[in-house]
């Protein structure tokens, strides 16, 4: 009888160690700082200039930079799969209604072109939303813009080395992207599904930092909410009757919405604050109050922006691991809209 000689437990843990970083990091390659350090040695700063060349001409062009990169990672992972057009036979995530506000598509436009002349083939549209939501929140960080936070101005280092998937599907996003009225048991099983923890979730929520909205994405939250509620009773009276005046029509997509009233374009803990007094503009804002752990959070950040910003960035790396492909999975497209 042939004896089957079993690898010593060392062996065994190497092994296991070895493939879970395969399954992270999407197979047969691996993400990591500075991965263009050879292949293209100025991307990062062609990014970086032209994603502040657009927040200099539009400040809010921030908040749609760091959505983009989220959007993305949420269905089919961080794969730039959200950048795709719609094809004849196939519905793409950008057309999915969830993604009809995305924006800023013609920044990451910019930013490939100049790439593929710089250095034609070797990064990733994947990587450039990475990269470009990574710039956008350091240029919207009052202490990294100072110097404060750290001598290269970014809140954090972000990982690259992605390939760009083949395949978009407005379905699969419809199906996989967060909900502004969400419920907290259903955002735990969305972020679980991505392999992000319950602190990912209260770190990542505060994306809300900045940006704006509009009145349809609330006016449920107003108006009709339950037969037994006119609004929804976890929003602050005071902040719903204020947003009612505001949004006098359901239906009114032209009235800008805050979401953190007189601070949208800087990215701090303000956020927060409201939160805790049940003023987030979304259901999913509240909804964080629901737990014991993403309600502490919500407390702490309050109390402390220090340990807010650099969570975030911890988190932001979490995400972007989400089923990146590496090596031979994937490809670099020439265009971040089409396949090859």
């Amino acid at each position: 009888m042939a004896v089957r000689v079993l690898p010593p437990p060392v062996l065994l843990l190497a092994l296991l160690l070895a493939l879970v970083a395969s399954v992270a990091h999407g197979g047969d390659g691996k993400l990591k700082v500075g991965f263009y350090k050879d292949s293209c040695p100025d991307a990062e700063a062609i990014v970086r200039r032209i994603v502040a060349k657009a927040v200099r001409k539009d400040p809010t062009a921030n908040a749609p930079l760091l959505r983009l990169h989220f959007h993305d990672c949420f269905v089919r992972g961080c794969e730039g799969s959200v950048l795709l057009n719609s094809t004849k036979g196939n519905a793409a995530e950008k057309d999915a209604k969830p993604n009809h506000t995305l924006d800023a598509f013609d920044v990451i436009d910019d930013i490939k072109a100049a790439l593929e002349k710089e250095c034609p083939g070797k990064v990733s549209c994947a990587d450039i939303l990475a990269i470009a939501a990574r710039d956008a929140v350091s240029l919207a960080t009052k202490v990294v813009t100072k110097g404060e936070w750290s001598k290269d101005g970014n809140l954090y280092e972000v990982e690259t080395g992605r390939q760009d998937g083949r395949v978009s599907s407005a379905k699969e996003a419809v199906k996989n992207l967060p909900d502004s009225f969400d419920g907290i048991r259903k955002l735990i099983k969305r972020f679980a599904s991505k392999n992000l923890s319950l602190k990912d979730l209260a770190v990542l929520s505060g994306a809300h930092a900045i940006g704006k909205s509009h009145c349809p994405s609330i006016a449920k939250r107003l108006r009709n909410f339950t037969a037994h509620h006119d609004s929804d009773p976890t929003l602050d009276g005071a902040y719903a009757d204020r947003l009612r005046r505001r949004c006098r029509s359901p239906g009114d997509r032209t009235t800008e919405l805050e979401m953190v009233p007189g601070s949208s374009e800087t990215f701090d803990a303000a956020y927060y604050g409201l939160v805790a007094k049940r003023r987030g503009l979304f259901h999913s804002d509240e909804a964080l109050l629901r737990n014991d752990v993403t309600r502490g959070l919500v407390l702490r950040y309050r109390d402390s922006e220090k340990a807010f910003l650099r969570d975030f960035g911890e988190s932001m790396v979490n995400m972007g691991r989400v089923a990146v492909l590496a090596g031979s999975q994937g490809e670099i497209r020439k265009r971040c809209a089409f396949v090859n």
